[in-house]
């Protein structure tokens, strides 16, 4: 059996999956599974022959998992087998008469079978999924768990992001997450129970609201209670009749309207503050039906003129562009320590935010990120080609991972396309400019509290940051360029700094939005460079690499006019070796100096 460390969520140890919405008792059922390539789409269980064997949730391209083979592998099987034992740690004695199956994340279309029926069809790399499986499952035998992946290395219609659609990696590709690469769980809930919920404050009205997704219609009389404490002291309790699958329960939090000390209990990078909550579902007769554990963020996002603000106030964006991509283990964590490591690497680097780039990650590392006080760009992968199915799959997966993680106060900006990638043709193509609009809308329609970059780096169509993506390696031309209004302003009117227009359709150039310098530097250092290893400029040594980094990052903070940055990048990828660290995590230069050329640089 698995449990938080705690009951508060706040401050959970780190490995439960689906970290605001807790229960206590689950099953992890990672680790060793039984493992077949396949032939064709379309085979059956029952022709496979499982002749080998692979850690889960390690994709079979990764050392990790035991296979390691980095070939076209466009079909895997996966085999095991849980039984009463494993039910028990899920919570079938706790009464609970419902059992999910869960998955964090399976790239790219999941079909699963148990004990010989299929339970369903899954498609899209990123996301997570679930099916009940009380009517096939058995307490008094085994159970046989199957699961199909099909993940062609030649399709650029779905969201592949930054995996290679050649062999072997190339430029800024690397290889390929294949399969299971996020956890799978078992759950035993309820008849009646909580599937999905999700926070938004109003520090204005010093209130916040909880979605409350229910699995079914409730039966008359049937009540939440929402319980949010901080540190043990009870700021809210509430509770309301729940009439229909999804209920939103508006939450007064009395203590946030002493104007002079509402700020105490804000969420941001200095002070991460979570807040607990419990919401417990009863019928009329007072029976307890389910009960989770969440927790939240008081805390705003907003855009000035000129600013990009948090809790109204202006917040200079120091971030790092971070692939989240391990040699060991490719997209998958190696460990869900490894989760938190990165996020505190980041952090001591300098770096007060985070571009997860071109992928979505484990909800895990958002945790992280919540509770030890990362900013985060939400992003996701990109498809190759734009056509009406790369636009169904883009825009299905996006939405699925919008609504997974707009309760994360560590989120502050929505990222759903970079540099044209799925819309190379933006500039000219109205159809190519409507899908910027239109995804982007469709998140502010989704999540209307953080700003939304249409497509960054250039291209822009309505986003409310400008950011601009310059790799020029010589800081006295970086500083000129971001050194005035006029300066910026003579820069978005025409071509931008990678010979592309800033803006891809007609409208407002002007800089009434904040600027933001959203991928630069790339500095290359690798003390034994090998056949292939490049980056955006090369430094000849360490002491080359310091003094690089930190006149490239000078040059950016002493612009007047940007409203931050965002640094390529945190780690060696592959052949690409412009990271700050190594790709095993060992920075190139001493932490503190790196802190400094970070941080040294402004006094911002």
């Amino acid at each position: 059996m698995n449990t938080t460390d705690r009951p508060d969520a706040g401050r959970q140890d780190g490995t439960y999956p689906r970290p605001q919405l807790v229960r206590n008792a689950w099953r992890d059922l990672t680790g060793t599974w039984e493992f077949a390539y396949g032939s064709v789409p379309d085979e059956e269980p029952g022709s496979i022959d499982f002749e080998r064997t692979i850690e889960v949730p390690f994709p079979p391209e990764s050392p990790a998992s035991g296979i390691g083979e980095t070939g076209f592998h466009p079909v895997v099987w996966y085999r095991r087998t849980f039984d009463r034992s494993d039910l028990i740690a899920a919570g079938l004695a706790e009464g609970s008469p419902r059992t999910i199956l869960r998955f964090g994340a399976v790239d790219y279309v999941a079909d699963v079978w148990l004990n010989g029926r299929h339970l369903g069809r899954h498609q899209g790399g990123q996301t997570p999924f679930h099916f009940d499986i009380t009517s096939s499952v058995r307490t008094d035998a085994p159970n046989e768990l199957v699961v199909r992946a099909l993940d062609d290395p030649l399709d650029v219609e779905v969201p592949r992001g930054k995996q290679d659609w050649h062999e072997d990696p190339h430029a800024i590709w690397y290889h390929r997450t294949t399969g299971i690469w996020q956890p799978v769980w078992l759950e035993c809930v309820p008849e009646l129970h909580v599937t999905a919920l999700a926070w938004q404050s109003d520090t204005a009205q010093a209130s916040v609201d909880l979605e409350l997704v229910l699995n079914a219609r409730p039966a008359s009389g049937t009540t939440a209670t929402v319980r949010v404490d901080f540190e043990g002291e009870l700021l809210a309790q509430a509770s309301v009749a729940l009439l229909d699958v999804t209920s939103h329960v508006t939450i007064a939090i009395p203590r946030q309207r002493n104007g002079q000390q509402y700020q105490e209990l804000l969420w941001s990078p200095e002070h991460p503050r979570l807040l607990d909550a419990s919401i417990v579902v009863e019928t009329d007769d007072g029976d307890q039906t389910d009960a989770v554990a969440s927790y939240l963020g008081l805390r705003t996002v907003a855009t000035d003129g000129r600013h990009l603000l948090l809790n109204d106030r202006p917040l200079y964006l120091r971030a790092v562009l971070s692939q989240n991509y391990w040699p060991e283990s490719h997209l998958a964590a190696p460990s869900a320590e490894a989760l938190k490591s990165e996020v505190e690497l980041i952090l001591s680097l300098g770096f007060n935010a985070a571009r997860v780039h071109q992928k979505a990650e484990d909800p895990r590392f958002l945790y992280w990120a919540d509770r030890l006080g990362l900013l985060i760009w939400g992003e996701t992968a990109s498809a190759y080609e734009f056509s009406p199915r790369a636009v169904q799959n883009q825009v299905t997966e996006w939405t699925d991972i919008v609504l997974r993680d707009r309760s994360h106060p560590a989120v502050i900006a929505w990222v759903p396309l970079n540099e044209s990638w799925g819309v190379q043709q933006i500039a000219h193509d109205p159809r190519q400019q409507a899908f910027s609009r239109g995804i982007a809308d469709l998140t502010r329609a989704l999540d209307g509290t953080r700003p939304v970059i249409s497509n960054d780096g250039w291209e822009h169509t309505r986003s409310d940051l400008l950011t601009i993506h310059d790799y020029d390696g010589d800081p006295e031309s970086l500083a000129r360029r971001y050194a005035s209004e006029e300066t910026i302003a003579e820069l978005t009117e025409g071509m931008g700094p990678a010979g592309r227009l800033l803006h891809a359709d007609a409208g407002d150039h002007g800089c009434r939005t904040p600027v933001l310098l959203t991928e630069f530097g790339g500095t290359s250092w690798n003390a034994a460079p090998v056949d292939g290893s490049w980056g955006y400029n090369t430094a000849t040594s360490a002491d080359d690499f310091l003094a690089r980094v930190t006149s490239i990052v000078k040059a950016a903070t002493s612009s007047p006019v940007l409203a931050g940055f965002c640094y390529t990048q945190l780690t060696d990828t592959g052949q690409e070796t412009n990271g700050l660290v190594t790709e095993s995590r060992e920075p190139k230069a001493p932490l503190e100096r790196l802190r400094a050329a970070i941080t040294g640089c402004s006094d911002r």
